[in-house]
């Protein structure tokens, strides 16, 4: 995700300079592309060479309409998956302060080893599903969290967010038992759990049910045409000025396109994707505070304006 200082995020010179976070590093071989031809166009008018056609702007103008109101839509439904997805993980920071919480309020004569155990293997299961997501590897954070036992056992397991989250309700319910603390309590502390396999299912469906292919290649198309077409209906009344008004032109819907494209996977690695790595941190701190731990790791910092 992109954070910038707050005095600086709508300065002029952010605005019209920055790249880091904006899509021109992305969009600009076709801006530059639909430049070209429009150059190559005006080029051909001006020596003569007759041009095969030339559009008036009611075709562009009915076409225009049209694909703004796709790319709305498209961009719309992105967001509402970008944002599902920071809604779920801001869910899975509540359930895992209300269950730590929680462990030691209604556990106070836990062993203090088995409520450590308890809170790293909640932490565990946040990395792990961080990973599940993003399609790498947990085993660094298992092992430091689980134990060397622990991580190595879910090196051979299909679905590791759920074997942990498992083990945990395993660990739970004796810990609960043992304390003779009662079923209504286990109750309300599983109630948690079941929040935390909410959260593992609503981010499994925003990963795997992207936005279907035949909308996205019919927009894709669309815009390209639109774009290659403009030159043909601006040459007239734009003569040399063509290019660039097609390049502004261009870079809007290339850029809405891209844009769209960019977030309706909120859990990767680009830019403008949701920071999990600085989530999962956050959650580190506070679950490591809430046993008393005095050296806290620091949170993550943005490096370039990025903050992952």
């Amino acid at each position: 995700m992109i954070v910038r200082p707050h005095k600086t995020t709508h300065s002029v010179t952010t605005l019209l300079f920055a790249l880091k976070g904006s899509i021109v590093p992305i969009i600009w071989p076709r801006v530059v592309y639909t430049m070209l031809l429009s150059l190559a166009v005006v080029v051909a008018e001006r020596r003569g060479i007759t041009v095969a056609f030339t559009l008036n702007a009611a075709p562009l103008t009915l076409l225009g309409l049209t694909l703004a109101i796709f790319l709305q839509f498209r961009n719309s439904v992105a967001y509402q998956r970008w944002w599902e997805g920071r809604t779920l993980w801001g869910e899975l920071v509540i359930c895992a302060r209300n269950l730590v919480r929680q462990t030691g309020t209604f556990l106070p004569d836990l062993d203090p080893r088995e409520r450590r155990a308890l809170v790293h293997r909640v932490i565990g299961f946040v990395h792990a599903l961080r990973h599940h997501l993003r399609g790498t590897t947990a085993h660094a954070e298992l092992e430091r969290w689980l134990g060397h036992e622990a991580s190595e056992r879910l090196k051979h397991v299909r679905h590791v967010p759920n074997a942990i989250l498992d083990q945990l309700g395993r660990d739970l319910a004796k810990a609960v038992r043992d304390a003779g603390a009662g079923d209504i309590l286990l109750a309300r502390m599983d109630e948690e759990l079941d929040r935390f396999s909410h959260v593992l299912g609503g981010c499994e469906r925003i990963k795997g049910t992207p936005i279907p292919f035949t909308y996205i290649l019919l927009l894709h198309r669309t815009v390209h045409v639109y774009c290659f077409m403009l030159p043909f209906c601006l040459i007239g009344p734009l003569g040399w000025f063509t290019p660039l008004v097609v390049g502004v032109i261009a870079y809007t819907f290339f850029g809405l396109d891209a844009i769209g494209e960019q977030i309706e996977d909120p859990f990767d690695l680009l830019p403008n994707d949701l920071p999990l790595d600085a989530i999962s941190r956050n959650i580190e701190i506070d679950l490591l505070g809430l046993l008393g731990d005095a050296d806290l790791p620091p949170p993550l910092e943005p490096k370039d304006f990025v903050l992952l």
